[in-house]
């Protein structure tokens, strides 16, 4: 079994604390005492939506998977800076690699689900996304040896089409779901949803985290991490996270992908310049940047930051 080096002993499983002063995150604490939670979208390069016409899911194991070397740098570079995440896992990625998910589990992350095999939520009919559903949590259940209570759609894809997505996730056992981004944007997003953690339905208590957003007059900017923390300049991750914790006194959520610390994986032909840049744009500068976030804030899982936030309040 890995071990990671630097990070302290502790039971599968077992409760992360999620207080500022416990020094469960990265750094010091935020000047707010807020802690944010960070979260990995884990998937390899070949499975991203901005590829999806080019590599079909029949191909997929023709491909050099790379998601196993670089989930075990993430989490080496977590455990350096006494961070735990929770890593939404595909569960065509679990089926292939347990000993990955067993290290993660056993380093104390919260293992969550994205779904099989990165299929978006309106590209399914209800009783497809049930049995995704269920599928992909059953498998991570039984590789992990844990209860699976998060879940992710693949893209942020529940929104205006998919109202049905929070009842399914609610009767397969989920507690939360951090499936939709707020802001406008050519391939998701559903900008009428509230920035800040909300229950979608009056039928069931399941939670839905947003990733973050800041508001400049009615108009929502993104600033939770993924292509954003890549393309644009740090300074502005960092100055937007810290007026949401002080401004409007709420956790962030941050995502981003094993694949974004790659700077050498396989270039995929045939893909337009848009998807192209936006993959590959700067993947050297983004294992440095990860490292100088943990630093500048405090981090939990999503589970520890939102779940127990929400059940206090309730």
């Amino acid at each position: 079994m890995q071990q990671y080096r630097n990070m302290p002993d502790t039971a599968v499983n077992g409760p992360v604390a999620s207080d500022a002063k416990s020094g469960s995150g990265g750094g010091a604490p935020s000047r707010h005492g807020i802690v944010n939670a960070m979260s990995v979208d884990v998937e390899d390069y070949f499975q991203v939506s901005a590829f999806a016409d080019q590599i079909t899911r029949s191909d997929w194991d023709d491909h050099s998977c790379r998601v196993e070397r670089n989930s075990d740098a993430i989490m080496q570079m977590f455990a350096d800076h006494n961070v735990r995440a929770t890593f939404f896992t595909l569960g065509w990625v679990a089926e292939r690699y347990p000993q990955l998910i067993r290290r993660m589990v056993e380093a104390g992350h919260e293992l969550a689900s994205h779904g099989y095999e990165h299929t978006r939520v309106h590209h399914q009919t209800e009783g497809e996304f049930r049995a995704d559903v269920r599928k992909t949590k059953a498998i991570l259940e039984d590789v992990g040896g844990c209860a699976v209570t998060g879940y992710r759609a693949a893209s942020f894809s529940i929104d205006e089409r998919t109202p049905w997505a929070f009842d399914v996730l609610a009767g397969e056992g989920h507690a939360y779901s951090s499936s939709v981004y707020p802001i406008n944007h050519d391939l998701y997003g559903m900008p009428a949803a509230p920035r800040f953690a909300f229950t979608p339905s009056k039928n069931h208590d399941l939670l839905e985290i947003p990733v973050t957003t800041w508001t400049l007059g009615k108009k929502k900017f993104p600033c939770g991490g993924g292509g954003y923390f890549r393309l644009l300049p740090y300074s502005y991750s960092r100055w937007a996270m810290r007026r949401v914790n002080r401004k409007d006194g709420e956790p962030c959520m941050f995502y981003f992908h094993p694949w974004e610390i790659d700077p050498e994986q396989p270039r995929v032909p045939g893909a337009s310049a848009k998807s192209n840049f936006r993959h590959y744009t700067n993947l050297g500068r983004m294992e440095s940047r990860l490292r100088t976030v943990l630093k500048d804030f405090s981090w939990d899982r999503v589970d520890q930051v939102f779940l127990d936030r929400h059940r206090r309040a309730a």
